[in-house]
């Protein structure tokens, strides 16, 4: 199950998170995770194994498409930053530390 991080989620978060749901549904042993980060953007994070040996540009495109055809262009406009990430990345990527312990905007 997509995990909500934090408590400002809302109606758009939890389509963001429904749709990540159905990509893990879709890939096993996939993990996602979603926050807002700010008013104007929400962050999404997904963990799956089959991105090991998968250029960034191949993920984006995979995942990027999978949600636009879960949510539609207005919904996925929303989404500022998408960090795919296979298990053994998940302690080099300085992105991911964000999701670890997200700090809030400012704004």
């Amino acid at each position: 199950m997509a995990k909500i991080i934090g408590n400002h989620g809302d109606a758009t978060v939890a389509a963001v998170a429904a749709a990540l749901e159905e990509y893990e549904v879709r890939h096993p042993g996939a993990q996602a995770a979603v926050y807002r980060q700010n008013p104007g953007a929400i962050r999404a994070r997904v963990v799956d194994d089959r991105f090991a040996g998968m250029s960034r540009s191949r993920r984006h495109d995979d995942v990027w498409t999978f949600l636009e055809s879960q949510l539609g262009e207005d919904l996925v406009s929303e989404i500022s930053s998408l960090l795919l990430l296979p298990n053994a990345e998940l302690r080099s990527s300085l992105a991911n530390l964000e999701f670890e312990d997200p700090l809030p905007s400012g704004i």
